[in-house]
């Protein structure tokens, strides 16, 4: 009997193991093979083989440029955060390095522009009391960082919801929002597939070497049951002026007779050119 127990605990072992190993990963963390692709997370560990228990082999930094070879099949979840394993390649002391790393510590996104890179991705999950329920819930972290070579130079960070809204991501620099002394408008999103599913995102101002992030934007819905949505109108936009910035917010449900109700509102933000706040 003690054999049959000890045959089954095994048995139970493997299929945990094997359920760990098969983790669904995120769709942020999917990266092309043979694409370059930069570290996110300082510190990030290179591994002899695809796992946390392999041996470390190495460190890098945020902003170190890196060459996906190989998608492993194996993923690890980390919080709200599930990615793949990959096999890399990356130059170091004058030599071509190779190991693996974990997905969840490369970029979801990253840009150049005059003289700066600036990076987007998930720092972490974090427990947050939902006050209204009275219990704990995991959110995901982001973080968006501006580095000049191997120098960070500022970095903010914000909600990203939970592992289900993390099927999509996109990270864009938007130069034509005319807001007074602001270079250019960072735009980072990350948003689920499936209805009812919340989308985020999040507006960082750049300007001397300082990242200004704006209120985050939600948007949700079921299609032909309800949506509500929330977007910027910028000074370049109609009836935009370069001292401020508009919210703009939409609410849409149906009721019991299938007709649609909706409503709508707007702040207004004042943007002294270093900081805003509410009219």
């Amino acid at each position: 009997m003690k054999t049959l127990w000890t045959a089954l605990f095994l048995l139970m072992l493997q299929w945990f193991t094997a359920q760990e190993n098969e983790v669904y990963a995120d769709g942020v963390f999917n990266f092309e093979e043979n694409k370059i692709q930069k570290v996110f997370t300082d510190w990030t560990r290179v591994r002899s083989e695809p796992g946390v228990n392999a041996r470390i082999a190495d460190s890098l930094q945020a902003n170190q440029q890196v060459m996906i070879l190989k998608k492993e099949n194996t993923a690890l979840k980390l919080g709200e955060r599930n990615a793949n394993w990959y096999k890399i390649s990356y130059q170091k002391g004058g030599s071509t390095m190779e190991g693996y790393v974990w997905g969840g510590n490369l970029c979801v996104g990253y840009h150049s522009k005059n003289g700066y890179d600036f990076l987007f991705g998930l720092a972490k999950t974090i427990d947050r009391k939902n006050k209204e329920f009275s219990e704990i819930e995991k959110q995901n972290i982001a973080g968006i960082k501006v580095m000049e070579g191997n120098t960070r130079i500022d970095e903010v960070y914000f909600d990203t919801g939970k592992g289900e809204e993390l099927s999509f991501a996109s990270f864009n620099m938007e130069s034509s929002h005319k807001l007074q002394n602001v270079e250019f408008t960072l735009k980072a999103i990350v948003s689920g597939e499936a209805c009812g599913i919340a989308g985020y995102d999040q507006y960082v101002l750049f300007k001397d070497k300082k990242l200004i992030a704006l209120p985050q934007l939600m948007n949700v819905g079921d299609a032909g049951a309800y949506y509500h949505s929330e977007k910027y109108v910028f000074p370049n936009d109609k009836g935009g002026v370069s001292n401020a910035f508009i919210l703009k917010v939409e609410d849409m449900e149906v009721d019991e007779n299938d007709r649609e109700k909706k409503k709508s509102s707007s702040k207004t933000y004042l943007w002294n050119g270093s900081s805003y706040k509410l009219k």
